[in-house]
């Protein structure tokens, strides 16, 4: 046990003190928060900034009503043919000609929209859509319901979302907020489980290729070189994701701390202006503070931060050590990295796999046969299990999840020592899965 502490303390200290490892764990909260930033800027931006000229071609009769510009697209009718259209559209006021041909209302059938460059998805989704509302106004109309009927068919509704804990209260709850941290928390755990997993595997083949490992053997058994190489490296992780907690909460709370400064002003200033208005001869109260930290807070409210982020940490642990002991086993059965592709996609496909159903089936649905079996599997519940939390789990759920993780760990670590004891002395031979199979069954 005191050479594996050895061995922890080695690849602990050597990766801590290393300047990279500094740098990045400071800079990498504000290269996130960047990068959102920038694509929540550029997302928004983009919507709001975006607007398409079509010219209209139509030689529908049965259509009366027209299509109406909105704040992404202007719509003009023009007085001339489809190939004349066609012809000056490089040279038109327009950047694309939709052409509406008769057709009956019930089955509006060879509309096309053709232009000089090629229209995205969203432009097609907009005008289709818009072109729907046209046809479902006109057959209202038809029916005849009057256009001011039709303005007051149009209703708004909000709804606001609770969850009935075990106790019997209420708790607000948010859709969005919980598919958010869900999305964050499945892409940080594959991104986790992945790089340091692959530092496991990076550090075992450099001291193989290096012969550092045949000193180092002669002194301490491989299974606790490869025991002491993983959990120094799993500890390498934890303090660096801790600080990096840390970190986002200081940046987070210096930024609405900013924000909220101005928008407590505005507030402050709405509810006087608010009080002083009379409407009937009745003094109007000011309602609560509404706005973005409002929203954020109002969505946050019934979810269990610390024990998610709790979970975290355990299905974190637990899926880095399931699978950076099958990451020591490649690096031991191989000489140089770039043998390792033929072995990583085995191992890397499960995972993969977990992150793809969890961003997709899971979000869909944290509470079906999929998202359950894929919590309870050993090679997906790292992600699928966080991202499943935010909805909530049944505490019976997530404690049979962690009993399987960790009993799956201590057999990966089982199979990959047996593996590791024999690779990890093999030089000059290239390396099959029948190999390594021969490797696990030899004996001690």
């Amino acid at each position: 046990m005191n050479k594996i502490l050895l061995i922890i303390q080695r690849e602990y200290f050597s990766r801590v003190k290393k300047k990279s490892f500094i740098v990045m764990t400071f800079l990498t909260p504000l290269l996130i928060a960047g990068v959102y930033a920038l694509i929540g800027y550029f997302t928004y931006k983009g919507i709001k900034d975006t607007h398409d000229k079509v010219a209209i071609v139509s030689t529908n009769k049965t259509l009366t009503e027209k299509l109406s510009s909105n704040q992404n697209i202007s719509y003009t009718y023009i007085d001339q043919g489809l190939d004349q259209a066609k012809k000056e559209l490089g040279k038109a006021a327009y950047d694309y000609i939709l052409y509406l041909p008769e057709f009956s209302l019930n089955e509006p059938k060879g509309i096309e929209l053709f232009g000089a460059k090629q229209p995205g998805m969203s432009l097609n989704r907009r005008i289709s859509g818009d072109i729907e509302e046209l046809i479902r106004t006109q057959k209202l109309k038809e029916s005849g319901i009057s256009q001011g009927d039709l303005d007051k068919l149009k209703t708004t509704v909000e709804i606001s979302t609770k969850k009935i804990a075990e106790t019997g209260t209420e708790e607000e709850s948010s859709a969005g907020a919980s598919t958010f941290i869900a999305f964050v928390a499945g892409v940080l755990m594959f991104m986790f489980i992945m790089m340091y997993g692959i530092q496991v595997m990076r550090g075992v083949i450099e001291e193989k290729t290096n012969r550092i490992i045949e000193v180092i053997v002669s002194s301490v058994k491989p299974f606790q070189l490869m025991m002491g190489k993983i959990i120094g490296i799993a500890m390498v992780g934890l303090t660096q994701f801790m600080l990096w907690i840390v970190l986002t909460l200081a940046i987070s709370t210096a930024a609405v701390s900013l924000f909220v400064g101005k928008d407590e002003a505005k507030q402050i200033t709405a509810s006087s202006q608010a009080q002083t208005q009379i409407s009937g001869g009745q003094q109007v109260t000011a309602t609560a503070p509404q706005g973005p930290i409002a929203d954020i807070q109002k969505s946050l409210a019934g979810l269990n931060v610390g024990k998610i982020v709790v979970v975290f940490l355990f299905f974190f642990l637990g899926g880095y050590l399931f699978y950076s002991a099958l990451y020591a086993a490649i690096g031991s059965a191989v000489d140089s990295e770039t043998e390792t592709q033929q072995f990583m996609f085995p191992v890397m496909m499960p995972l993969l796999l977990g992150y793809a159903l969890s961003l997709s089936v899971v979000t869909n649905d944290p509470y079906g046969n999929t998202a359950f079996w894929l919590s309870m599997i050993p090679f997906t519940s790292p992600i699928a299990m966080v991202v499943r939390m935010p909805y909530g789990v049944p505490g019976w759920e997530l404690a049979l999840s962690m009993a399987i993780l960790a009993v799956g760990f201590v057999a990966t670590v089982w199979i990959a020592g047996r593996i590791y004891r024999v690779g990890i002395l093999m030089y000059g031979k290239k390396t099959t899965f029948k190999e390594m199979f021969k490797w696990f069954t030899y004996k001690n």
